[in-house]
C-alpha cells in the first residue's frame, strides 16, 4: 500500500509539472518551426510543423519586433532596479514601525497585488490623461510613453519587493544594526554593511519578482501606452494581423529569466552548503577550541 501511495505521489508530481511547463516547451520547440505564413505564428498555422529553421531567430531583432523587445528589456531592467531600491527602503521602514501601524501599512501596500490588472490599467490611463491635460493647459509637453510605462511598472512592482523583503527582515535581528553602531559605524554604514547583506536573499527575490512582473505585464502596458510599445502589446496586436508574430520573441524572454533563477538558486545553495560546513566545524571543536 505504501509503495502504491509513493508511486501515486510521483505520478501526481509529474502530471503537475507537465501541466505547468508543457506550453513553454511547446513554444520553445515551435520557435524553430518553418511557418508557412511569413514564418510567423498565426491562428491558421499554429500547431503545424513545417520543418526546422533558424530564420525566426535570425530575424528576431529586425523591424518593430526588435524595437519592442529592446524596449521591454530596458523598461523591465530600469523599473525593477528602482522598485527594488524603493521597496527595500519601504520594507525596512515598515519593519521598524509598531505592530498595529506595521500591519495596517502592510495591508495597504499589498492591495495592488490583489487588485485586478484591468482596474490598475484603467486607473493609470485616467491618471496620465488628467496629468497630460494639465500639462497642455500649462503649455508643457505631455508625459512620454516611456515615462508612463516606467511609472506604472515601478508602481505595481514595489509591493512584490516589500512582500519578498519583509520575511527576511523578520528573521533578522535588530541587534545586528545596534551592534554595527556600537562598533563605530554611522547609521548609513550600519545599514549598508550589516542590514543589507543580511537581507540580500530577500532583496534578490524581490528583484526577480519585479523583473518577472514587468516582463509579463500586458494589461497595464496596453492601457498606459498609446503605441505597440512593449513586447506583450506588440505580440497581442501582431497575432491578429496578417503577418502573425515571431515565436522566438517569447522564447528569448523566457531564457534569461530561467538563467537568472538558476544563478540565484545555485548561489543560495552554495551559501547554505558553506553554512553547514561552518556549523560542522563548530560542533567538532571541544571546549578548548581544538578540533576533536
Amino acid at each position: 500500500m505504501k509503495k502504491v501511495f509513493k508511486s501515486f505521489k510521483y505520478v501526481y508530481l509529474a502530471l503537475m509539472l507537465f501541466f505547468l511547463y508543457a506550453p513553454i516547451i511547446y513554444l520553445i520547440v515551435f520557435s524553430f518551426n518553418d511557418f508557412s505564413t511569413g514564418r510567423r505564428i498565426s491562428y491558421a498555422n499554429i500547431g503545424q510543423w513545417k520543418g526546422f529553421t533558424l530564420h525566426n531567430y535570425a530575424t528576431l531583432f529586425s523591424g518593430e519586433a526588435g524595437k519592442s523587445l529592446l524596449l521591454t528589456i530596458e523598461i523591465a531592467a530600469i523599473s525593477s532596479i528602482i522598485a527594488t531600491v524603493i521597496g527595500t527602503a519601504a520594507a525596512i521602514g515598515i519593519n521598524s514601525m509598531r505592530k498595529r501601524t506595521r500591519n495596517l501599512v502592510l495591508n495597504v501596500s499589498q492591495l495592488p497585488m490583489v487588485n485586478p490588472d484591468l482596474v490598475t490599467g484603467i486607473t493609470f490611463m485616467m491618471l496620465f490623461a488628467f496629468v497630460n491635460s494639465v500639462l497642455i493647459k500649462l503649455g508643457l509637453n505631455q508625459v512620454s510613453d516611456i515615462i508612463k510605462l516606467l511609472i506604472a511598472h515601478i508602481s505595481f512592482s514595489i509591493p512584490y519587493v516589500i512582500f519578498s523583503v519583509m520575511p527576511r527582515l523578520r528573521q533578522s535581528s535588530d541587534l545586528l544594526y545596534e551592534a554595527a553602531m556600537d562598533l563605530g559605524c554611522s547609521p548609513m554604514q550600519a545599514l549598508m554593511k550589516a542590514v543589507i547583506p543580511d537581507i540580500m536573499p530577500g532583496i534578490s527575490s524581490g528583484f526577480i519578482m519585479a523583473l518577472t512582473m514587468s516582463l509579463d505585464d500586458f494589461v497595464v502596458s496596453y492601457f498606459v501606452s498609446d503605441l505597440k510599445s512593449v513586447l506583450s502589446v506588440y505580440i497581442y496586436s501582431s497575432a491578429r494581423g496578417a503577418k502573425g508574430v515571431n515565436p522566438a520573441l517569447a522564447t528569448v524572454i523566457f531564457v534569461p529569466l530561467v538563467a537568472l533563477l538558476l544563478a540565484v538558486n545555485f548561489r543560495r545553495l552554495a551559501k547554505e552548503r558553506e553554512y553547514e560546513i561552518q556549523n560542522k566545524k563548530v560542533k567538532l571543536k571541544d571546549k578548548g577550541g581544538n578540533l576533536k
